[in-house]
């Protein structure tokens, strides 16, 4: 059933994954029925768990369109169980093969959790990385954007004292590179104008903090402003978010995820988006994960979801013009 008045034929595709069985993903979900989107929503998960969802919260499951993939185990909201790692997994491959086929327009990915795809002996870093090794892409970019933030990682899920050595010339120039490029054909900018925070407190503090600025990140930077990129930075961390610095920019980058990101959940948690820079595809996530302590009470509100599902809709439309 589409969730929306206008023929499906006329709408693009939305393919959304409902993420893990025991968290909240399957309930947000039901949630799609509930608002009209310009485009149809399909939500690949097992179609007996999500009846049973609403069930248990009193709501209906009628207005969804629902792409059956079973479960490998029963599923207890707050108990997740390691058996269905490979079924989290199998979402992502169905949905990622329709919209590498052209059958859907756009992927929204609902939460997953880590650690059970690791506690299952599925060697698991993120839904960025999966993505990007499976579709052959060998540099993707993580983005998170709320409240008027735009916040992209130069490294993602990597331990801190490992940071450093990831910044490398080339790694960074890339990072730019797509983060660019995709300003422009996903989110419409002509001449995105990106702020870049430097690695060390003070941005180095001109090499007694720390020499990664002065022979690493600068010199990237020059070298894409005189092919015409806007750039600004390295800024010291600590003031490249303030309001005044964050004025006319487009996009934010972090040296890595924690510099970034604590930014931007404490600004839009709940209700931001994740999207994957530089794919071949069109993917875009929520904000937040799994939130075991509320799956069952109706508590979690779809508002990320809701985020995602409409920046994926205006993405692909771009694409499509």
């Amino acid at each position: 059933m589409s969730s929306t008045g206008l023929k499906n034929t006329d709408l693009p595709a939305i393919v959304v994954t409902s993420g893990e069985p025991a968290g909240i993903g399957p309930e947000l979900c039901l949630a799609l029925a509930e608002r009209a989107f310009p485009a149809r929503i399909l939500v690949l998960g097992d179609r007996q768990l999500v009846e049973e969802r609403a069930r248990l919260l009193g709501r209906g499951a009628a207005g969804l369109e629902i792409l059956h993939i079973p479960l490998a185990a029963p599923s207890t909201p707050g108990k997740p169980d390691v058996r269905n790692a490979g079924y989290v997994l199998a979402l992502l491959d169905r949905a990622l093969a329709g919209c590498v086929s052209g059958e859907y327009a756009a992927l929204v990915t609902g939460p997953l959790h880590k650690g059970v795809i690791n506690d299952a002996g599925i060697p698991f870093t993120g839904h960025t990385e999966y993505l990007a090794d499976q579709t052959g892409t060998p540099r993707v970019v993580m983005m998170l954007a709320g409240a008027g933030l735009r916040v992209a990682l130069a490294t993602t899920h990597l331990p801190l004292k490992d940071v450093p050595a990831a910044i490398t010339p080339q790694e960074l120039e890339t990072t730019i590179r797509i983060l660019d490029a995709d300003l422009r054909t996903k989110f419409g900018c002509d001449r995105p104008r990106i702020l870049v925070a430097g690695l060390n407190p003070h941005a180095g503090e001109d090499g007694h903090m720390g020499r990664e600025e002065i022979e690493v990140i600068a010199p990237v930077l020059q070298k894409l402003r005189a092919e015409g990129m806007d750039l600004v930075g390295p800024l010291p961390a600590d003031t490249l978010f303030t309001k005044n610095v964050l004025a006319g920019s487009h996009a934010q980058l972090a040296m890595y995820h924690d510099q970034g990101l604590s930014v931007l959940k404490y600004a839009a948690f709940g209700a931001g988006i994740n999207v994957t820079l530089g794919l071949p595809i069109i993917r875009t996530s929520v904000d937040h994960g799994t939130a075991f302590d509320l799956a069952g009470t109706g508590k979690a509100a779809p508002t990320s979801l809701f985020a995602a599902v409409d920046a994926a809709i205006d993405m692909a439309r771009r694409k499509a013009a």
